[in-house]
């Protein structure tokens, strides 16, 4: 009888084993991440500069002075708690796909350029000058994780993302052949539009890390970023804007971003939880 009973004992522990194992789940972790990313942006035709008077134009905004699509890349850390809420530092470079992509350059630096269109370096020649935006920003935000299929992976799901920062935005000139002392050093800030303030930012895509393996983890955002922005320089000059003095001008640029980021966790890994009964 003894032996009857424990062999039955034995038969149910077995059964209620094999059954948790089935029956497991996957849970969220905690743990700092980085992150290498690129984006393609493109300025949205709701920006706007507004005159000290009030008045409202699109002459002199991002999307008027460069030619887009411009191309981005940042790195970034998070933390992401075991809440799948985020919180994350970005630093970006962006620039212009086109490496020569100021419009209406010549008309808008008349005083540099020759009748024949080019830029006389120090020995006589063309300085064959190229000119191009370049554009950098830092921010911190919060985001939150939406998990689509919590059981299998309750680390990816829905990111919906909030950012806040700084950003600061020019125009790069570049002689290829010889120095071009017209749009060097100190020249240079007259033509260069440098502006700087403030950006926000919203973003929603999807975020995925992998169970396994620590080099399978990616999120893809499309991003809406404004930005509240205002001239640096004392004195600006641009024969196109009619503008040759202070810019007391204040901009509004608004960008749309498609982003793909590479994740590195630096530690952890989902935990099975095993429900017995």
């Amino acid at each position: 009888m003894g032996r009857v009973l424990l062999s039955g004992l034995l038969l149910m522990a077995a059964h209620g084993t094999a059954k948790a194992q089935l029956d497991l789940t996957l849970d969220t972790f905690e743990c700092p991440i980085v992150g290498f990313n690129a984006g393609l942006m493109m300025p949205s035709s709701l920006s706007f500069e507004t005159a000290p008077d009030g008045t409202r134009s699109q002459n002199a905004t991002m999307s008027s002075l460069y030619k887009p699509p411009y191309l981005s890349f940042g790195i970034e850390g998070f933390y992401k708690f075991k809440s799948n809420w985020l919180l994350s530092v970005e630093g970006n470079l962006w620039f212009g796909l086109n490496s020569d992509n100021l419009n209406h350059r010549i008309e808008r630096m008349g005083s540099v350029f020759t009748r024949d269109s080019i830029v006389v370096g120090g020995n006589g020649t063309d300085a064959v000058v190229t000119c191009y935006n370049r554009g950098l920003g830092f921010k911190g935000g919060v985001g939150k994780i939406f998990p689509l299929n919590p059981a299998k992976n309750p680390n990816s799901g829905i990111l919906a993302r909030l950012n806040v920062g700084y950003m600061r935005q020019q125009t790069i000139f570049m002689a290829n052949s010889e120095r071009a002392p017209q749009v060097t050093d100190d020249y240079a800030l007259l033509y260069d539009h440098q502006r700087h303030g403030v950006m926000l930012g919203e973003a929603v895509g999807y975020w995925f890390m992998s169970n396994r393996s620590d080099l399978a983890n990616i999120y893809v955002t499309f991003e809406v970023t404004q930005c509240w922005n205002w001239s640096t320089r004392d004195y600006q000059i641009d024969n196109y804007l009619g503008l040759n003095g202070k810019d007391n001008h204040r901009y509004f640029d608004m960008f749309y971003t498609v982003k793909v980021s590479w994740m590195f966790p630096l530690k952890g890994k989902p935990d099975h939880d095993y429900y017995f009964y």
